[in-house]
C-alpha cells in the first residue's frame, strides 16, 4: 500500500513538473523529474530485493531448519 501511494505521488509530481515545464520553460523542471525517477527506482529496487529475500530466502531458510 505504501509503495502505490509513493507511485502514485511520484507519478503526479513527474506530471505537474512536465507540464511547469512545458509552460514556463525553466531547466529545475526537468531536473526534478529526473531525481524522483532515479529515487523510485531505488526505492523499487529495495523493495523487490527485500520481496525477493521474503520470497525465497527465508521459506527456504525454514525448509532447512
Amino acid at each position: 500500500m505504501l509503495i502505490r501511494l509513493a507511485l502514485l505521488l511520484s507519478i503526479l509530481l513527474i506530471v505537474s513538473s512536465a507540464a511547469l515545464y512545458l509552460v514556463t520553460g525553466d531547466r529545475r523542471y526537468p531536473r526534478l523529474v529526473w531525481q524522483v525517477v532515479r529515487f523510485m527506482v531505488y526505492v523499487l529496487l529495495v523493495f523487490g530485493a527485500l520481496y525477493l529475500l521474503e520470497r525465497y530466502g527465508l521459506v527456504a531458510w525454514r525448509v532447512l531448519v
